[in-house]
């Protein structure tokens, strides 16, 4: 991808982020960036231009982590948190700080459960999307006749954004560990892609892996 001249730097290390939950109450924005290999120069274009928006100052990263300025800085520096630079000044993007703190964040053990049921819905998703996609819009209909206002109406606009795009973006925000996309997930509009049977037999198993008290 093509960087315009003129924009900040950015330093970012090698990572993935995978994960997921399943039930839905209160909203949130996930961000996702993808390159133009994957969704058209002119978006990808509109993600670099859009992300300058998003930065914070280390001072505020610290503050969101609870933790102190230096300690961001150092986790800067190591390569562990991407930042960009700003004249002489480090800044960090909201999504990326979002993705360090889920990275680092131990799920507990109803997000772990729903992550379990979140990517069975993902697996369902690659194999028959247009199905799975026709009953998520089917839902989100009926869920927006609902809720007009307030969180929920929020919430499920960005499903519907979400639905509209390509696939993977629907998968990235079924399967991400951010602390939005877990939010996003409290208004998931899948109800009905598992079975009964499906979901029971998935609980089960993970009841098995997990066991008694283990989080």
């Amino acid at each position: 991808m093509v960087v315009p001249a003129g924009s900040p730097t950015y330093r970012a290390p090698c990572q993935t982020a995978c994960s997921i939950d399943c039930k839905m109450t209160r909203p949130a924005v996930v961000f996702f960036a993808f390159s133009a290999h994957h969704v058209g120069m002119a978006t990808a274009t509109y993600v670099l231009e859009g992300a300058a928006d998003d930065l914070i100052t280390t001072g505020e990263a610290a503050k969101l982590l609870a933790t102190s300025r230096q300690h961001v800085v150092d986790l800067c520096d190591r390569g562990d948190l991407p930042f960009r630079t700003v004249g002489t000044h480090r800044r960090v993007s909201r999504a990326d700080l979002d993705e360090f703190s889920a990275r680092t964040q131990r799920l507990t053990r109803d997000q772990l459960r729903s992550l379990w049921l979140g990517n069975a819905i993902a697996g369902k998703l690659v194999r028959d999307p247009d199905r799975v996609l026709q009953l998520a819009h089917r839902n989100l209909a009926q869920l927006q006749a609902v809720h007009t206002r307030g969180q929920g109406a929020r919430w499920l606009a960005q499903w519907d954004t979400i639905l509209r795009g390509p696939v993977e973006v629907v998968l990235e925000a079924l399967t991400s560990r951010t602390p939005r996309a877990r939010e996003l997930r409290q208004n998931s509009p899948f109800a009905g892609v598992l079975t009964e049977r499906e979901r029971a037999e998935i609980l089960a198993a993970f009841a098995r892996a997990r066991g008694p008290g283990r989080r």
